[in-house]
């Protein structure tokens, strides 16, 4: 009698396009160390299991995405980006034939390595940590060393691999492709409706030759790039010229208008005083870590586990433990 895993497998075998993706493609589906199959789940709906479930993935409710600790509901964080980038993706994925399960997993962890206070978060650490800092390697750090008390994840290597690949390099997939084309159109739109909610961006600052061709709201610019994609085939993963031309000038336009706005960056000086100040401390301090991360500067050396540490720290966590550590406070 065959596992309902089993099934799946062949249906995938059946249904899903010749140049899609397999949870039984050997290479793909190989993992760190051996272990025995789910009789119910695919090895890459493991994968997502075990991401959705982590401690990392958690903690990106309480990471910032553009605006550091915005106030109001509506604002994204890097949890609700990495939702959004999720959905985008599997509507691509299953649009093409392709192995939506696989895809999913990619996108849920694309992000688990991010700093607190995205982006200049990111750059603080790269500066102060001599072995650099990324945050997609980091995402690797993650499900391979940190999660679950060092055991890792123990993902799959077509997983791994599109999380590596999320931000610039070609994935070993079309699936993990699709998350990285879906990472850039879910951000440059959400952060659109973001800073137009926060008042920096409104909708007639975006040049008309690009809204022309994409789309004047967030729903038609996701729509067009959505079926660019889905058009330009199964051969690699990428838009028509003159749709791709347009995304990218949008992207330019964001960084120019949005991402380096004084208004969305005016506390990220702040931030690197922070992590600056939290990085001395526990690089000469690292008996004051958390018991894995002092095994871990045992293992390799003080600054990785430093920057381990730090890294996977939330916004509001890393503003609690500074203030812990160096606010006076008022005798009672």
């Amino acid at each position: 009698m065959t596992t309902i895993r089993e099934q799946i497998e062949q249906n995938e075998w059946q249904f899903l396009s010749p140049k899609a993706c397999k949870s039984t493609d050997t290479g793909a589906s190989i993992r760190l160390r051996t272990e025995a199959p789910c009789p119910y789940r695919t090895a890459f709906q493991r994968d997502r299991d075990r991401i959705l479930h982590s401690n990392a993935f958690r903690r990106l409710k309480r990471k910032t995405q553009v605006f550091l600790s915005p106030v109001g509901d509506h604002y994204r964080t890097r949890l609700t980006h990495t939702l959004e980038v999720s959905q985008v993706a599997r509507t691509i994925s299953r649009a093409m034939f392709l192995n939506e399960d696989l895809t999913e997993a990619i996108a849920l962890g694309h992000d688990l390595g991010h700093s607190p206070f995205g982006h200049a978060g990111e750059s603080v650490l790269n500066a102060i940590c001599p072995h650099g800092y990324k945050h997609y390697q980091q995402s690797m750090r993650v499900v391979d060393h940190i999660e679950k008390n060092g055991e890792g994840l123990n993902l799959t290597h077509a997983v791994r691999n599109g999380i590596l690949c999320h931000t610039n390099m070609t994935a070993d997939t079309l699936e993990g492709n699709i998350v990285r084309y879906a990472d850039r159109i879910a951000y440059i739109n959400h952060d659109i409706e973001d800073a137009m909610r926060a008042g920096i961006l409104y909708s007639s600052d975006i040049p008309v030759h690009i809204t022309d061709i994409l789309g004047r709201t967030k729903n038609e610019r996701i729509t067009t790039c959505v079926a660019a994609i889905v058009a330009h085939g199964t051969d690699s993963i990428g838009m028509a010229e003159e749709i791709q031309a347009a995304h990218d000038e949008l992207h330019t336009f964001m960084y120019e208008n949005v991402y380096h706005n004084s208004a969305a960056k005016e506390e990220e000086q702040k931030a690197k005083i922070l992590l600056e100040e939290l990085y001395r401390y526990f690089r000469n301090h690292p008996e004051m870590m958390p018991e894995l991360f002092r095994r871990i500067a045992g293992e390799t050396d003080v600054d990785r586990a430093v920057c381990d540490y730090i890294s996977g720290m939330s916004d509001s966590y890393a503003v609690d433990l500074y203030t812990e550590l160096f606010i006076p406070k008022f005798w009672k």
